[in-house]
């Protein structure tokens, strides 16, 4: 899918070490390391010159245990927290390696044998596209590139001593957002084995209960938010732009997890102007006014899961003001937020339309 992804490390997504406090279970750590082969997937047919071998490479993570120290953590089943890294060798010359940083969530399930990561982050492509050293690459436009990845594996610790055991299947996905043309992107689906190691020599401490809270009516809430960034067509070499997105919405929260939404979005997308004038130049078939407004406005509807001062945000949207036809009048955006205090917040969501992504937003907010 090419709309997964965000641009950079969860926000506010904390891993460091420290000393234990009084009355509370140690940090405890483990770490794992994972080797992987597998396929690239054909999601879209302009990079079918590309899947030529099958993409190899290893998986390493810390992760940090929860016991029930914050009241979220309960709430999640005690997931883990942590980093990973990945090196990925996609044995094509034309994609080149990729050199990744996540930060990850573990989710347990079945009695914890089954470990859910998933992870947002940053990579680094050693062979993006040059139209004149690598004019084949469609995939990626630049060295940098969002990246996400999950992870199914059963994982056993503390099998033999320190060591566990875990396999399953991982999912990595490299795009640009179209930051830079092109950005026709990769998902690698691949089968991975590996082993755990446990720095607390195997301890095990007790999970801290969740606290029973009394159901409440939450108010309605009241949002404003500004997102802006940078982004290009699909057409290589149109340029760059910026653009600004101007939100208002209201929210429902439903319980200590989760709200809904309903809001307006304004967009002014300036690179729709150059796409504007080279339809309205170049393309008299498509008949496009060289006039026609590049402003959209979208009404949408949304869900915002809470975990600890992150949330997750999904919204669904349509376009009531469309003059100029671009990718269809419905869109999406995924991301995450982090509050700062009860009314400020940041974000970074990705906006596409359906599996095509048209940019990651950066944005600041309140929450009244």
């Amino acid at each position: 899918m090419k709309h997964l992804l965000l641009l950079c490390v969860l926000l506010g997504l904390s891993v460091t070490c420290g000393f234990s406090q009084e009355d509370q279970p140690p940090k405890k750590y483990v770490i794992d390391a994972n080797y992987f082969y597998g396929s690239i997937l054909l999601h879209n047919p302009d990079i079918s010159h590309l899947i030529t071998e099958h993409p190899s490479g290893f998986i390493l993570g810390i992760n940090r245990k929860r016991y029930g120290r914050e009241a979220w953590e309960g709430l999640y089943g005690y997931p883990d927290t942590g980093f990973t890294f990945i090196y990925q060798n996609m044995n094509n010359p034309t994609l080149g390696e990729h050199f990744g940083l996540y930060a990850h969530y573990n989710f347990y399930f079945f009695k914890r044998k089954l470990q859910l990561r998933v992870g947002q982050g940053v990579a680094y492509n050693t062979n993006p596209y040059d139209k004149n050293t690598n004019f084949r690459n469609n995939a990626y436009g630049t060295h940098l590139l969002s990246s996400t990845m999950a992870m199914v594996n059963y994982q056993k610790d503390n099998l033999w001593h320190n060591l566990g055991v875990k396999a399953g299947i991982s999912l990595i996905h490299y795009s640009n957002a179209n930051f830079k043309a092109p950005n026709t992107s990769t998902n690698t689906f691949a089968l991975n084995l590996g082993l755990t190691y446990d720095l607390s020599d195997g301890q095990t401490y007790d999970y801290i209960p969740t606290e029973k809270v009394e159901k409440k009516s939450y108010p309605i809430r009241y949002n404003l938010a500004l997102r802006g960034g940078v982004n290009e067509s699909d057409v290589i070499n149109s340029g760059r732009y910026g653009f600004w997105i101007f939100s208002a919405y209201a929210d429902k929260r439903l319980g200590r997890k989760s709200a809904l939404q309903f809001g307006v979005d304004a967009f002014f997308s300036n690179f729709l102007k150059e796409l504007i004038r080279l339809q309205a130049t170049s393309f008299p078939e498509l008949d496009v006014a060289p006039d026609t407004d590049f402003k959209r406005v979208g009404i949408f509807a949304g869900h915002e899961l809470f975990i600890n001062k992150m949330s997750i945000e999904t919204q669904l949207g349509y376009y009531v003001y469309y003059p100029f036809d671009f990718e269809g009048r419905m869109y999406n955006r995924i991301g995450l937020k982090r509050y700062f205090g009860d009314k400020l917040f940041g974000a970074i969501t990705l906006k596409s339309h359906g599996a095509k992504a048209e940019t990651v937003e950066f944005g600041i907010g309140v929450r009244l």
